[in-house]
């Protein structure tokens, strides 16, 4: 089991067409970007600019939670409005305007990965993926384990757990909380 924890405050911003954003992980580590050769990309955007289209990238599934506002969306012509932490799935080969500024939080998969799910989790969770990622809304105290680490808010935790493991996780807040099987 291996475990890594990226910080805000070690982010490097990145622009793109409506804003910023902060690449947190790439996986595997190989892989790049431009390429679109990942299995997964966790990362955070700023979104500056109203309206606002989102990238496309062929061939990926995402989660997108905003994180200090609702958001008021268009996905291929069709208007939705989630939430602030309510969780948006859609294919990343959609057509997706965004008519809200704000902050949100980003997980493109692989459409070949068929395992994953994120949620909102705040208390003790038994799981046993091969990922599994721990995002802080706000300063959290997790346990992994009976080990602890401390997130500040933005912070991302990431457990590869290939051997899949049962793990207990323990959290003091709110956390967005993925999974992700091969």
């Amino acid at each position: 089991m291996n475990i890594s924890l990226f910080t805000k405050k070690n982010t490097t911003a990145s622009i793109w067409s409506g804003g910023l954003t902060y690449e947190y992980m790439i996986f595997p580590e190989t892989a790049n970007y431009i390429d679109r050769d990942f299995l997964f990309r966790i990362s955070s955007a700023t979104i500056e600019k109203v309206p606002s289209e989102f990238t496309k990238f062929m061939g990926y599934y995402r989660y997108l939670v905003m994180l200090d506002n609702s958001l008021d969306i268009e996905v291929n012509k069709e208007k939705k409005i989630y939430k602030k932490y309510e969780i948006m799935e859609f294919s990343s080969n959609d057509d997706v305007t965004s008519y809200t500024k704000g902050i949100d939080f980003n997980w493109m998969v692989s459409e070949k990965i068929s395992h994953h799910k994120l949620k909102i989790a705040n208390s003790n969770q038994n799981c046993n993926a091969q990922i599994i990622i721990l995002f802080s809304i706000d300063t959290t105290a997790i346990k992994i384990n009976e080990k602890p680490y401390n997130l500040k808010r933005y912070d991302l935790l990431v457990i590869e757990n290939p051997e899949k493991k049962n793990i207990m996780l323990d959290l003091s807040n709110k956390c967005l909380f993925g999974l992700l099987d091969f």
